[in-house]
């Protein structure tokens, strides 16, 4: 079965199916956390950083400002006046008796990430095709762990460490470069 819109695919095909056996026994994949934002100067685009939560190893990945806007409040522990896209999301999960179980990202495609949303709802386990901006913004609300696949980890790219300091002055640099626009209203 397989339900599409323009950004999203809901899919129990063979392949979703097997990602989502995969991601029983989480198979070839590393928990991680957000470390932090930065800003690439270069292009002046948000990126969201996963640290292994088991080593020093980390995930740069390029998102939108709404995205990182999103992941930005919530690492703060700031909340909107109304429900953005992401907790309206996670509220529907649970209205409908289902809870994020996990969030991977998957696989490197022609420079683009992609990550599945795996939600727990009665007996089954649902693998949603989603970007994983949106995965981590909802795994970030709804607590859920975030997985990497080992393969993006060995995809060449340079193992750096982040201090806390550094990791702090990444996010105060990029919140100071958002446009007031992209934050709402905050309830303090």
């Amino acid at each position: 079965m397989t339900w599409s819109d323009s950004s999203t695919t809901f899919s129990m095909s063979r392949a979703g199916r097997a990602a989502v056996r995969e991601a029983k026994g989480v198979v070839g994949m590393i928990e991680v956390r957000v470390s932090g934002l930065a800003l690439d100067e270069r292009n002046k685009t948000p990126v969201v950083i996963l640290q292994e939560i088991e080593g020093t190893r980390v995930l740069p990945i390029w998102i939108g400002p709404s995205e990182a806007s999103s992941i930005a409040m919530e690492l703060a522990g700031k909340k909107f006046q109304r429900p953005l896209t992401h907790d309206l999301l996670k509220t529907v999960i649970e209205g409908l008796h289902g809870k994020v179980a996990k969030v991977l990202i998957t696989e490197l495609k022609e420079s683009t990430f992609y990550a599945k949303v795996l939600i727990h709802q009665d007996k089954d386990l649902l693998g949603i095709d989603a970007r994983p901006s949106d995965s981590i913004a909802l795994a970030l609300r709804a607590g859920s762990p975030i997985y990497v696949s080992e393969k993006l980890f060995q995809l060449g790219r340079e193992e750096k460490e982040m201090s806390e300091e550094e990791r702090a002055d990444a996010l105060r640099k990029f919140l100071r470069n958002l446009p007031p626009e992209d934050f709402g209203k905050v309830g303090l």
